[in-house]
């Protein structure tokens, strides 16, 4: 079965998280699966799409769609994950990367492994793309929390960007961060270095941790 073939047809799919969509599968890309819900276009990298199956007939009628969303890729070429990305680059979005919260804001930046994120509650993130479950762009103008665009700045952080998140994790070396958005008192210290794949963290007490550099899926300065 060609996959593309199913695209204009209803599936329901469970992400990585122990997280459910369903809705019309609008598009396949290269490494990227696109979802409308009825409200919102959701792109999803495919690694992360645990299964999927067909809606039956009495679940499609569920859903109610929402005319006024529209895609934000172009259909004349293959979509991508990083294609994505770039034309969301400076539009409010809502992302998915940890179990426990989605996070909202801005694009600022998209290097060779990660991303940099402006969200007004945690400022400056920068999140591995390993980790991205989904992406939604905004629609009719919201902004995150109903802020004004003198809460929301262009340019937020002078900080410069390098090109890997390996790199970028040890231009922090000294900085105090949170670590997955804080998921538990671990991943919150002083980074001290990284070494053999494990970064070094300095807990409130100076008890060091090693967190896998695989399994990190945030980052952002306290």
């Amino acid at each position: 079965m060609k996959l593309k073939q199913n695209i204009g047809k209803y599936i329901k799919m469970e992400i990585s998280g122990k997280k459910f969509i369903s809705g019309l599968l609008v598009d396949i890309g290269s490494d990227i699966w696109v979802v409308f819900n009825g409200t919102d276009y959701l792109y999803i990298p495919t690694v992360h799409i645990q299964h999927w199956q067909f809606l039956k007939k009495d679940e499609i009628s569920e859903i109610s769609f929402n005319d006024e969303a529209t895609p934000i890729y172009n259909h004349s070429e293959e979509t991508s994950l990083r294609k994505t990305l770039t034309s969301a680059k400076g539009i409010f979005t809502e992302i998915y990367v940890t179990s426990k919260q989605a996070l909202h804001g801005y694009i600022i930046s998209i290097m060779n492994n990660y991303f940099v994120f402006y969200s007004p509650i945690y400022k400056t993130m920068f999140i591995s793309l390993n980790h991205l479950k989904w992406l939604i762009p905004y629609t009719n103008n919201q902004r995150p929390y109903g802020l004004s665009n003198s809460s929301l700045p262009v340019n937020p952080s002078n900080i410069t960007f390098a090109r890997s998140f390996e790199v970028q994790i040890e231009k922090l070396v000294g900085e105090l961060i949170i670590f997955n958005v804080g998921e538990d008192e671990n991943v919150i210290g002083k980074v001290q270095g990284i070494r053999n794949n494990f970064v070094e963290l300095s807990g409130a007490k100076e008890e060091p941790t090693f967190i896998n550099l695989q399994h990190i899926k945030t980052i952002h300065m306290t």
